[in-house]
Formats: structure tokens, sequence, C-alpha cells
């Protein structure tokens, strides 16, 4: 009998973003289990609060019963190992990315040694696509600006977000 293998996806996803999932998807693919782990955003000044953060993954992932979204603070190295995993999935859009997915691999490797660091890139069409563009692009513009970022569910909160401002 094979060990079933866990992915955790770890990231603050304010919003997650259609590159999220594509990467999310992609990882389910490859893994028995994927946990898309939502962090709190201590080094980061959210948008959305972690609950909010949390209901639209699971709004994003509902199809898909071998993702699991749970919220995590501390140490992804704790978070890993509490959860079985085997593996750390990381989403690299650019060289800039790249480099610093890299130096965190590393560090991660030294600190948990069991755990296998895989990157994934999105599809060309979510490339460019980063969560700090989403909120910027949404936010300040009008219409419909951002509306092919992300799901529909999560576009919606963000124009709520724009008319409290």
């Amino acid at each position: 009998m094979s060990k079933q293998v866990v992915a955790i996806y770890p990231g603050t996803f304010d919003p997650i973003s259609l590159g999220h999932e594509d990467i999310v998807l992609r990882a389910a693919a490859m893994f028995d289990k994927v946990i898309l782990a939502v962090a709190t955003a201590h080094h980061k000044k959210a948008l959305f609060t972690l609950d909010e953060r949390m209901d639209m993954a699971r709004e994003a992932m509902a199809a898909y019963p071998q993702v699991e979204v749970v919220p995590f603070t501390g140490l992804a190295r704790d978070f890993v190992r509490s959860h079985n995993a085997t593996v750390m999935v990381r989403g690299v859009r650019t060289v800039t990315d790249f480099d610093y997915e890299f130096q965190l691999a590393g560090m991660n490797r030294e600190l948990m040694p069991e755990v296998e660091t895989v990157f994934l890139t999105p599809s060309a069409k979510y490339q460019f696509i980063s969560s700090t563009f989403v909120r910027e692009i949404s936010l300040l513009g009008a219409g419909d600006d951002g509306q092919n970022l992300v799901s529909a569910g999560v576009y919606e909160r963000l124009l709520a977000k724009r008319a409290a401002k």
C-alpha cells in the first residue's frame, strides 16, 4: 500500500486569483491531496480578513474534493509537519519569483529536509497576474477592471471593497 502524498500550497491569497487557482489545479493533478494553506497576513496589510480570504478560497475550490482550504499562522514548517505533508508547492511566474522562491526552498530544506519543494508555473494566460495587481486594478479602476483576473465571487467581493472605500 502506498502512502498518500499530501502537498501544501501556502500563501496569503489576498485575494485568490485565477493564477492561484491554476496552480492548485495543477498540483491536484499531481498529488493525492492539496492543502491550500491561507496564511494570516502578519507581515502584510491585507485587504481581506483571514475569514474573507478563507471563504473566497473555499468557494474557488469547492468543486475539487482533493483540495482542502485551511488557515495557518507561524512557520510553514510546523504547518507542513502537522499535516504530514511531504511536498510544498510554490507558484513561479517570473525570474524574480524564482530567485525569491529558490532561496525560500533552500531555507525550507534546511528546516525540513524530508519535504520537497515543487515549483509550478501557471498557464501563460495567468502568468502576469498577482494579488497586488488584482487589488490595485480593482480598487483604483472602474467598470469591470480586474474581472478577468479572479473568479466571479472574488470579483464581487472586490467591488464591495471598492464601494466601501
